[in-house]
């Protein structure tokens, strides 16, 4: 693979100058005003020492470094430095949820980061012949599932936290839609939609930041701050 080649994926993108995407490039401010907004709850919350949330705000931060460095360099290492942090995120949040939402130990939460790729590899296998790539979303299909599965779960027993998730989901799906109709509408819409993306992306993962800091602790949550 070549790390320099230059890539157009976006609708408003119309050459490979550093400033083509100046939208797109902006609106990742709202991946850094989502982790400080995060924060403050969760300072408020008593949580800003929790190594968890530290660890979702410093990821959160590196998603709208990396995705700023992607929209205005727009090549192979710096798509790397957008994606990695994302899949970090994610995994790093299974881990959390899977043990603190359900008082489980610390295996249970690795188990639940090793599984989550064959289940991801099984609902894209499934899906995708039936939706194509969704111009590049397809990949993130499986984490609302997913989020949806650990709400069903806990509505019984933190019906909070699981109606906190199911607004992640939401957040998530209307964000997914901006994101997979970009270069559809590109004819009406030059400037595209995928900054929309950015805004409520943002908004979401730093809403689930929140959403961990309000669940109440448990002694496998105390044992990790």
């Amino acid at each position: 693979m070549d790390w320099t080649q230059q890539v157009d994926n976006y609708c408003e993108r119309t050459d490979f100058s550093y400033w083509s995407e100046p939208v797109n490039a902006v609106t990742n401010a709202a991946f850094l005003i989502a982790a400080l907004l995060a924060y403050i709850v969760a300072a408020r919350l008593g949580r800003e020492r929790d190594p968890g949330i530290i660890a979702l705000l410093i990821i959160l931060t590196a998603i709208g470094i990396g995705s700023y460095l992607f929209h205005t360099h727009a090549t192979g290492w710096a798509g790397a430095a957008d994606v990695i942090p994302i899949l970090l995120y994610i995994l790093t949040y299974i881990f959390l949820a899977t043990t603190r939402f359900f008082d489980l130990a610390w295996w249970w939460g690795l188990a639940a980061v090793v599984l989550f790729f064959p289940y991801a590899a099984g609902v894209l296998s499934g899906l995708s012949p039936l939706t194509g790539d969704l111009n590049g979303s397809i990949g993130y299909i499986p984490v609302p599932i997913l989020i949806t599965l650990y709400a069903l779960a806990l509505w019984r027993k933190h019906p909070g936290t699981a109606q906190g998730l199911l607004i992640g989901v939401a957040i998530l799906t209307l964000s997914l839609t901006f994101r997979t109709v970009d270069e559809a509408v590109c004819n009406a819409l030059p400037l595209g939609t995928h900054f929309m993306w950015h805004i409520l992306n943002g908004a979401m993962l730093g809403w689930m930041i929140v959403v961990m800091a309000r669940h109440p602790r448990t002694p496998i949550d105390a044992a990790q701050t």
